[in-house]
């Protein structure tokens, strides 16, 4: 048979064919284009470092099917290796020849009886691994020795420590272990000693819980006598107080009011300071000086404002004012807080102008609670109390009046006005004030 009509029973071993593959993309990249098989020209367009990895099968199956294409191989390695293709082609194998390359050129160049070269070189290969495997796992059993070795001589120093270290442990239990019952002794005698001493203070809690009790009981006594005498003299202080401070609050507000119209008349009728005077005596034609029948007199409207000019002119009025009912005359589109402010700050102007005591009463029924309110100088300020109207605390500051004080009261409520009015007080509309307010 000839080399031609040989072939291999078995694959390329995968060192040979991987060599051969090799060769092959290499050549693969030298030939020009037209002399490159068809199924592998897209291949040799790869970079040198990937055709052979990339297209490894059909290089393989092109060598193995395209004889033009395995000679054109063989050419190459014949000038890379010629010694070795001259030797594999009179039969012989060089000694140090590597098994791999001998098979690989056997395999591309064909000579006589070139399976058995391959073969031959199968043979090596299977041996040297064979070889290098069982060095590798004498290698490995060695290592493994030594490892179990260093791993028992290491198990025996720590069997060693824990041994010293239970030794150790044995130890403080048997010394805790004394402590413990000495511990529980010493608990025991504790307890018996503080059940001696719970005994001994119930005793003297009870007997202590008992006399302060009975003390207790003697100050709440006495602290209900002392109370009750306390509230005994205060009221007793509190009415003398009161009564004696209204009284003279009275007399006094009474008094500088007579005083105040005196000399009121005295300058109206320009009374003289004494009843006869030297310079009196002497004949002499005197000024003409103005006289009440002079001034002019005429009936003034309760709603004119003229007539509150000459209330304001009396001296030592009072002039009460119902607040509400006068911000809800002039202007009730504001909140109640905006209404307070400007009747106030009206009322302060007034105050300053007039020199009269001035008293704004506010409904404390319209508010959610106490308020805060800065009153202007001259202007007291008073709200009702919780089941009280302004109204009423509008009369009872009429009544609280001595008689004979000049007051006016402002309002336009009619019961309001004719229950003041029957106690000496002036009414007067609640749009007189406002004008007045106004005319600034």
């Amino acid at each position: 048979m000839s080399s031609a009509e040989e072939g291999l029973s078995r694959p390329l071993p995968e060192p040979v064919r991987a060599h051969v593959v090799e060769l092959a993309a290499q050549v693969l990249g030298t030939l020009p284009p037209p002399a490159v098989p068809p199924p592998l020209r897209t291949i040799a367009r790869f970079d040198p470092r990937k055709r052979a990895r990339l297209g490894g099968a059909p290089i393989a199956t092109q060598l193995e099917t395209d004889k033009r294409f395995r000679e054109t191989v063989a050419e190459a390695l014949a000038e890379a290796w010629p010694e070795l293709v001259r030797s594999l082609n009179e039969g012989t194998v060089p000694a140090a020849a590597d098994p791999v390359v001998v098979a690989a050129a056997a395999y591309l160049t064909r000579p006589p009886g070139w399976p058995d070269l391959v073969e031959t070189a199968r043979a090596d290969l299977e041996r040297c691994a064979a070889a290098a495997e069982g060095t590798a796992q004498e290698q490995t059993i060695a290592r493994l020795r030594e490892q179990l070795a260093a791993q028992k001589n290491a198990s025996k120093a720590e069997i060693d420590r824990l041994r010293e270290q239970l030794k150790e442990a044995r130890a403080e239990i048997a010394d805790l272990r004394r402590k413990l019952h000495e511990a529980r002794e010493r608990v025991k005698t504790a307890e018996a000693r503080a059940q001696e001493l719970e005994a001994a203070a119930a005793e003297a809690k009870a007997a202590a819980a008992q006399a302060a009790s009975a003390s207790e009981a003697e100050v709440r006594r006495l602290r209900e006598r002392l109370a009750e005498a306390e509230e005994q003299v205060d009221a007793a202080r509190r009415a003398a107080r009161e009564g004696r401070s209204f009284d003279d609050a009275r007399i006094r507000v009474l008094l500088d009011t007579l005083q105040d119209a005196a000399a009121g008349l005295r300058s109206e009728l320009a009374l003289p300071a004494s009843i006869t005077r030297p310079a009196d005596s002497v004949a002499a034609v005197a000024p003409g000086r103005p006289s009440v029948r002079a001034m002019p007199a005429r009936a003034l409207d309760d709603d004119d404002p003229e007539l509150l000019d000459q209330l304001l002119a009396i001296p030592r009025l009072h002039l009460i004012v119902d607040g509400y009912n006068v911000t809800k005359t002039g202007y009730p589109s504001l909140t109640l807080v905006d209404q307070r402010a400007r009747l106030l700050t009206g009322l302060g102007g007034l105050a300053v102008q007039s020199r009269v005591e001035i008293t704004c009463v506010f409904d404390g029924a319209e508010l959610d609670g106490p308020v805060q309110v800065q009153a202007p100088r001259g202007v007291r300020v008073l709200f009702s109390a919780p089941g009280e109207i302004a109204d009423d605390l509008i009369r009872r500051l009429v009544r609280a009046e001595p008689p004979g004080r000049a007051m006016a009261v402002v309002s336009s409520d009619r019961e309001v006005a004719e229950s003041v009015r029957r106690m000496g007080a002036r009414p007067l509309p609640s749009s007189v004030l406002l004008r007045r307010l106004g005319r600034g």
